[in-house]
């Protein structure tokens, strides 16, 4: 039985290494103090991590993603709720295809994803090029949120939210005093995963930028065509430690067993 608990704790730490060294390798090569990425570095220095701040593309970009991730999260937010809240809520006809409805993006490959509303956002309907990635981010974010309170929602004791019907209250007034102060916790868990899905998305985005329009992922891959210095190393390092933060958040807050559930 001990050797079988070894050998089960040599595979994991080996499923650790094989993903943790990619990550680690970026991270020292981060460091490199001469023009091109090298590992392991020929020294130390923190001027790629200085560069980034001095680098106007990757500032206004990651200004954008921002913005992009903030509003679209609002507008998953607003359809999101009511949606989760319905199919955990209520039995009615249709609703596991609107369920899957509302999946689906997560499904459906990203490329496909991102051409379908090229061809009909951009092209078809002409929409001005933000609005179009507000929209694509939206839809993408979508489904997280849903699945996300959904599950904080099966934790919830409906019988509370009668209780407050009989008592009196409006529906609407209950779903604000009773039912959402009991989810706040899955909410702000979709809306932290949302946004990290959003801001490092790179296959909608991608069909959705153009000039003058562009998200903070498509500019590091266009940076990547033309220069090999450690920049985006540095940049992959601040994006893992925001992820690495956001990601504890989120276990603070539900433990990361709580996805598990649904």
């Amino acid at each position: 039985m001990k050797e079988k608990n070894r050998g089960l704790g040599l595979f994991t730490l080996f499923v650790y290494v094989l993903l943790l060294s990619p990550m680690l390798i970026i991270a020292v090569a981060s460091f490199e103090p001469g023009t091109i990425m090298k590992f392991p570095p020929q020294g130390f220095s923190l001027k790629w991590y200085e560069n980034i701040f001095k680098q106007s593309m990757f500032m206004d970009t990651f200004k954008v993603s921002i913005l992009v991730s903030f509003v679209g999260n609002i507008c998953a937010l607003l359809l999101g709720v009511p949606a989760a809240y319905a199919l955990s809520r209520f039995d009615f006809k249709g609703k596991e295809a609107l369920n899957a409805i509302f999946i689906s993006p997560v499904l459906i490959p990203g490329i496909v994803m991102g051409f379908t509303m090229l061809k009909y956002l951009i092209i078809a309907y002409q929409l001005p090029m933000m609005v179009a990635l507000f929209i694509g981010h939206t839809v993408i974010m979508l489904p997280f949120t849903i699945r996300v309170i959904a599950s904080s929602l099966s934790n919830f004791d409906f019988s509370i939210e009668e209780a407050s019907l009989s008592l009196g209250a409006g529906r609407l007034h209950t779903f604000f005093i009773v039912v959402l102060p009991n989810i706040k916790s899955g909410i702000l868990a979709a809306v932290i995963i949302a946004f990290l899905d959003s801001f490092n998305n790179v296959e909608i985005s991608v069909f959705m930028t153009g000039p003058g329009v562009s998200t903070f992922p498509i500019q590091m891959l266009s940076y990547l065509e033309n220069h090999f210095d450690p920049t985006l190393a540095a940049i992959s390092v601040l994006l893992m430690l925001l992820t690495t933060v956001l990601i504890f958040f989120i276990e603070r807050l539900l433990g990361l067993s709580y996805f598990t559930k649904r």
